[in-house]
């Protein structure tokens, strides 16, 4: 990686994430929320690992109130602003997931934009039991993915490229076992030449081994859609999303 300062890539970053996740398919997940989670004005909803609080912000608009967690402080700056803009009902919390810890008690908790693929087994497992701690009797969890099993053994790529704007970006992956999982290298190219590269770790579980991790923790998973309450998950779509509720 060239020694540059990572702030100079930091925007360039999220505008790639958007077009993995574009705006519209924020405001299609948190309309199938609400009704499906019988989410009501003051309802409490715990969104971990919450990024720059897409999610957050959509929910809180509808008077839901959001407790919104991630670690890096760039994203948690940027919910606190938005919130304190709009007056909306968010409490942003810098802190690692695993380390979070609270007694409050929520109707429902999610983990999006595969999120929960960046901790191995053992860590999903505390990390899932957790999150059970954290539900009120009868809560949910919703999970999206786009690394389980049966999307990427079907999907996986080894080399791809794109471009927003004026900057190319490469990324490489590698599937390795023993734990199983897929490591990809991103590169940034600027056009004067300075480049970044981050490396990511996605931690590739089967929707039963889902499963059975959640059961040990606590919670019985329902249904896995494709398209959040309209269409069930079937071998290789891009996206899948898993409502668990608590025992």
């Amino acid at each position: 990686m060239n020694n540059i300062n990572d702030s100079f890539f930091d925007g360039y970053y999220k505008e790639i994430w958007k077009t993995i996740i574009p705006d519209e398919l924020t405001v299609k997940e948190a309309d199938f929320m609400i009704p499906y989670f019988n989410l009501q004005p003051g309802s409490h909803v715990l969104d971990l690992m919450c990024g720059y609080g897409r999610h957050a912000a959509a929910l809180a608009r509808k008077d839901i109130h959001v407790t919104a967690v991630d670690n890096l402080a760039d994203y948690i700056n940027e919910i606190r602003t938005l919130s304190e803009k709009e007056n909306l009902p968010v409490k942003a919390i810098q802190s690692g997931v695993l380390e979070f810890a609270t007694d409050e008690k929520f109707d429902l908790v999610i983990c999006m934009g595969n999120s929960l693929n960046f901790f191995n087994a053992g860590d999903t497992g505390r990390l899932l039991k957790n999150i059970n701690s954290f539900l009120k009797p009868g809560g949910s969890l919703l999970v999206n993915s786009w690394s389980i099993a049966e999307i990427v053994i079907k999907n996986f790529k080894e080399k791809s490229w794109s471009q927003v704007g004026d900057m190319k970006f490469l990324t490489e992956s590698k599937f390795l076992f023993h734990p199983t999982r897929v490591e990809t290298d991103s590169k940034m190219i600027a056009p004067d030449g300075k480049s970044e590269t981050k490396k990511g770790i996605d931690y590739i579980f089967s929707i039963n081994e889902m499963e059975e991790m959640m059961s040990e923790a606590g919670l019985i998973l329902k249904e896995v859609y494709s398209i959040p309450g309209r269409r069930k998950f079937t071998i290789g779509e891009p996206r899948a999303y898993l409502v668990a509720e608590k025992k």
